[in-house]
């Protein structure tokens, strides 16, 4: 069976599947792509892993479960990962605890790429307006727990998410505001401090 062949409900598949490949590595189970899908039962979900297959998209390995072979060749066709959304960060929570994802999020994964995992957070002041980060943006992040001098990343401080430019002393970790704001100042650590990820992009906030 051609790509072209290949019916909407395959394609919706694939698209959970790649979903799932870039966030978690691994292509869902038959009972997690039901799920996906809002099915009652898991044959649906099941035929629609066989066309995969038969497609060429999909390779059932030895253990029973698939590995994705390839994805939509369509050059048109704009190709999206679901990124969660956080909010506000509850005070000594993970920055992606449960609690704090407003939604998921379709971002192109010509942003978003395959391989790594994102997260999206809403910029709050003008401590890194400077850098074309302004009130009310989201920035891309790419989960990681290092970077290199120069780079913008989130963190956690004092149970805030906070989005500063990363530089690296000997066992000291400068977080530099780039603000036109002078009432912002460097927030100076030891080496014992964890990035939560690097800012590879900023979408502008939208007026409505």
């Amino acid at each position: 069976m051609s790509e072209s062949n290949l019916s909407l409900k395959s394609r919706e598949a694939l698209k959970h599947i790649r979903n799932a490949v870039l966030l978690t590595g691994s292509v869902p189970s038959v009972r997690e792509l039901m799920k996906a899908m809002d099915y009652k039962s898991p044959r649906s979900a099941m035929l629609l892993m066989k066309e995969l297959e038969v497609s060429g998209f999909l390779e059932q390995k030895n253990d029973g479960g698939y590995r994705m072979l390839k994805d939509l060749s369509d050059e048109h066709m704009a190709q999206t990962v679901t990124v969660p959304l956080v909010g506000t960060v509850a005070c000594g929570a993970p920055l992606l605890a449960q609690e704090n994802i407003e939604a998921m999020v379709a971002v192109s994964t010509s942003l978003a790429k395959p391989g790594h995992r994102y997260f999206l957070l809403k910029a709050k002041g003008d401590s890194m307006d400077q850098a074309m980060i302004n009130d009310g943006d989201l920035i891309l992040v790419r989960q990681q727990p290092m970077a290199e001098n120069g780079q913008n990343v989130v963190a956690l401080i004092d149970d805030e998410a906070t989005v500063k430019e990363f530089h690296r002393s000997g066992n000291f970790v400068n977080l530099l505001p780039r603000s036109s704001n002078s009432k912002h100042h460097p927030i100076i650590l030891t080496e014992n401090f964890q990035i939560q990820g690097v800012v590879v992009a900023t979408i502008p906030k939208f007026s409505t």
